[in-house]
């Protein structure tokens, strides 16, 4: 069990919870961003976003001086002995990984290494980007120099991403030495995991192949739903009855308006495009992906189906986030749902436990959208409920209150939060997916 000096670079969503997660481990940890104002907040104690108790913990490691911020990534890659590369990759036009910021990270560790370093991938990256993350530190003054690169993907889920930090189903290292391997042990002797060593080019693909799974299950589980909507069944015990056998397993298997985020997209497309590249046929996550940018207009025609004309009609959305316990709205069919409605004619009333902010900067306030301090406040005169996230209060709220505000009694349910007996008992139209034909 060792310490080590680690620089995490990149204060986004995966290197703030890894930096606050290896000071906690015991480790030195600085974490470098180039944007200074990002920089100064943090070393203040201000997040840039909401992760359930990620706040409380970087206050802590800040307070016991395990934890700095800096935006001078040379001097903090020459006091470091392990680097991690949490950099962003978002997708290109092409659906391919823009790696700018990554070269961006391997030149400016190239020319400041005076001992040995160990320069980790975590960011979420094509294939064989090691071999072009050595290259280049080659070129811009690292050849000669003693170095290892070393893949170590990420598996933080958004909402709970403290607890799988601390928590994980495994740890992935892809190594090139024993030097390396020891090393990242030591970086994670403390959690109680199992511990998969590889080569790089495979810790690099299990991520991608990780995520594009479980986008799968979701698009699969989608499909099965638009089946029973039609037949009559209820897919959520079709999925209760498909998740009990341990080969498949009940996680990834709720049926929706489909999945979002800044990994499943992002991630899928990036691995479709890498395949295209390597001449293998991926026509099944092409479909996959298919399916779930399906899901929003199949929503829609659901809810015109119901209410006919849309035009002058107010809805309450309730939820904007992609998913429950974030404020990131990133791909979430909220995004894609509110221009729709509004170019049908529909004022919208929107309200999310902590996504507004960022709503707001899409879609500002005006006379046809307007945001609510509370659930219910959105509901008042509205001709329609629309939930978009499953957020626990939701789940909470009183559904005769919900009948008592809306100015007609109709609700449709892209996450099916509620039971729907319980809903149409007191009085509600209630419209989920894949819970039955569509009736009233």
């Amino acid at each position: 069990m060792g310490y080590y000096k680690i620089a995490v670079v990149g204060a986004g969503y995966v290197g703030l919870v890894s930096a606050c997660g290896f000071a906690e481990l015991g480790h030195s940890v600085v974490c470098v961003d180039k944007d200074g104002e990002r920089v100064s907040k943090l070393k203040d104690g201000i997040l840039p976003i909401y992760e359930p108790g990620l706040e409380d913990l970087l206050r802590r490691k800040l307070s016991d001086g395990s934890l700095r911020f800096s935006d001078d990534l040379k001097e903090a890659s020459e006091w470091a002995q392990v680097i991690f590369i949490c950099v962003g990759t978002p997708p290109r036009e092409d659906g391919s990984a823009d790696l700018s910021q990554v070269e961006e990270v391997a030149r400016g560790i190239a020319s400041v290494i005076n001992d040995y370093k160990l320069i980790v991938e975590k960011s979420t990256v094509p294939v064989k980007t090691a071999q072009w993350i050595k290259r280049t530190i080659e070129l811009y003054g690292g050849k000669g120099k003693d170095y290892d690169v070393a893949s170590n993907p990420e598996f933080l889920r958004e909402g709970s991403a403290l607890y799988d930090f601390f928590n994980p189903d495994r740890i992935v290292i892809g190594v090139e030495s024993e030097r390396a391997e020891s090393i990242l042990r030591d970086v994670y002797s403390k959690l109680s995991a199992p511990i998969l060593v590889t080569d790089i080019n495979t810790a690099e693909i299990i991520k991608h192949a990780s995520n594009s799974f479980l986008a799968m299950k979701i698009s699969f589980i989608n499909m099965i739903a638009d089946l029973c909507e039609v037949v009559g069944a209820d897919v959520k015990k079709v999925a209760k009855g498909m998740g009990l056998d341990k080969r498949i397993g009940e996680a990834f298997l709720n049926a929706g308006i489909g999945y979002g985020g800044s990994c499943f997209p992002k991630d899928l497309k990036a691995f479709i495009r890498i395949a295209e590249e390597h001449n293998v046929d991926f026509s099944l996550l092409k479909e996959v992906e298919r399916i779930n940018e399906s899901r929003v207009k199949r929503f829609l025609r659901k809810i015109k189906s119901v209410m006919w004309v849309l035009k002058d009609k107010e809805f309450a959305i309730w939820g904007l986030s992609f998913k429950p316990n974030t404020d990131d709205i990133r791909e979430a069919p909220s995004l894609k749902i509110a221009p729709l409605l509004l170019a049908e004619g529909v004022s919208l009333r929107l309200y999310d436990p902590k996504a507004m902010d960022n709503f707001r900067r899409v879609f500002p306030p005006s006379d046809r959208v307007r945001y609510f301090d509370d659930p219910y406040s959105a509901l008042r005169g509205a001709h329609a409920l629309v939930i978009l996230t499953e957020w626990d209060e939701f789940k909470r709220v009183e559904l005769s209150k919900v009948k008592e505000l809306l100015l007609t009694p109709i609700v449709f349910d892209g996450r099916n939060v509620y039971d729907p007996e319980e809903v149409r008992a007191v009085g509600l139209e209630y419209y989920p997916v894949g819970r039955g034909s569509l009736s009233r």
